[in-house]
């Protein structure tokens, strides 16, 4: 009977395997930076956030607050949202590259985990980009933003690029 569960088991082995160590290591990364606010990985999401506001005429500064560990993002004169570690989507391309390398497929794996985490770190900064503008323009709305508009938009793009996965490239001889 075990022997009909086996690839269940493999993948879900594989799953769990490369999720502990993607996430202890990023743990790891974290603790690096305990008593220095924002880490580096935020700190860039955070000045690439500002850069594209920039861009777009949504004037931008960033202000640290190193003991709070998170930065200000002051947009238009106004203090419009702050971005924590959680706000880098490390947490989401971690479980991504989990799922994928559950379904190992050669070194296309590597390529398709990699062009998937640059997706959602687009993604992720055009989703700060967008909860800034929606706070800073329509704070009405910046709760339903925050909680659910944007964090869709991230995990629908997960969900998607896993079913671009099993379709195209895991379920194929």
């Amino acid at each position: 009977m075990l022997k009909d569960f086996k690839p269940v088991l493999g993948i879900l082995l594989r799953f769990i395997v490369v999720y502990v160590v993607l996430l202890l290591a990023y743990q790891f990364y974290l603790n690096e930076f305990a008593q220095l606010g924002l880490d580096l990985f935020s700190r860039f999401v955070a000045k690439q956030v500002m850069d594209v506001q920039n861009f777009m005429v949504y004037p931008t500064q960033l202000y640290d607050d190193i003991k709070g560990e998170q930065v200000y993002f002051k947009v238009k004169d106004v203090y419009a949202t702050r971005m924590v570690e959680g706000c880098n989507a490390v947490s989401v391309m971690i479980l991504f590259a989990s799922f994928v390398f559950a379904f190992y497929k050669g070194r296309k794996t590597f390529f398709f985990v990699l062009g998937g985490i640059v997706l959602l770190y687009v993604m992720n900064v055009l989703r700060i980009v967008g909860l800034n503008i929606v706070m800073t323009d329509h704070k009405q709305y910046g709760k339903v933003a925050h909680d659910f508009i944007f964090p869709a938009a991230i995990y629908g793009t997960v969900v998607i690029l896993w079913l671009l996965w099993i379709k195209f490239f895991a379920l194929k001889k």
